[in-house]
């Protein structure tokens, strides 16, 4: 737990550089993000002894479900129902012992259809925990999600029940996938490059933001523990 009172509420946390990593390795790009799942799970774990009681973790954006090799999504698509069966057959799992409520968000219904059977099992199997909260970003895209959203609000207009003056920031909010849950204080991008690819572009607007160097596999509990004291020594505006 960290000491000083100012400790994010959530944190976004988008997943760059496991290809590289694997590279470095010499070992195939794709193998990068089975070592990427396991820091995933080491960060929870950081973030929950720490007192973080929402993370959002960007693991395969939209783009990169359209755009890369069969044999990599083939591997990552067997490498996230491998966690999934973890999560629900393993009772000493992080995701039990520090009662994590999963959600996986994104346009989940492009993925094969027993994934999403295994993602949908782990909601269920979560949906009563309420100490901390873990989204999945799978199949993401932060434009589309504003779409999705804009799509539930225009059919809803068509049944007569929005009318166009009801429509604010909040009623939106109230449509994204996120829909319940404050929006990031901070957002983490490791890998080296400086900007958000899509990533939850709505909910931060306010979000301070910290980029690493350091690819997704690299980083430790020091690392992590520097990121929260980056924050806490901001001072944040708000766009004041």
């Amino acid at each position: 737990m960290f000491m000083n009172s100012r400790v994010p509420l959530h944190i976004g946390v988008i997943l760059d550089g496991n290809r590289r990593f694997a590279k470095q390795l010499l070992q195939k790009p794709w193998m990068g993000h089975k070592w990427g799942l396991q820091k995933a799970r080491e960060v929870l774990e950081w973030a929950c002894e720490g007192g973080i009681k929402y993370l959002t973790a960007y693991v395969l954006s939209l783009e990169n479900l359209k755009t890369r090799p069969k044999r990599e999504l083939e591997f990552i698509f067997n490498h996230l129902e491998k966690e999934a069966h973890n999560i629900l057959n393993e009772k000493d799992h992080v995701i039990h012992r520090f009662k994590v409520n999963v959600r996986f968000i994104g346009r989940t219904h492009l993925l094969p259809s027993r994934l999403q059977r295994k993602l949908m099992d782990v909601e269920r199997a979560t949906k009563n925990y309420k100490k901390h909260f873990l989204n999945v970003a799978v199949a993401y895209g932060g434009q589309q999600e504003i779409v999705d959203a804009v799509r539930k609000l225009m059919l809803k207009s068509m049944k007569g029940l929005l009318k166009p003056h009801q429509l604010d920031e909040a009623l939106l909010k109230k449509h994204l996938y996120t829909d319940g849950q404050p929006y990031p204080d901070m957002i983490v991008r490791t890998g080296g490059d400086i900007r958000l690819s899509n990533f939850l572009p709505f909910q931060s607007v306010y979000s301070e933001l910290l980029f690493t160097e350091k690819k997704w596999p690299e980083i430790t509990k020091e690392d992590f523990n520097g990121f929260i004291r980056e924050f806490q020594n901001r001072k944040r505006k708000f766009g004041r």
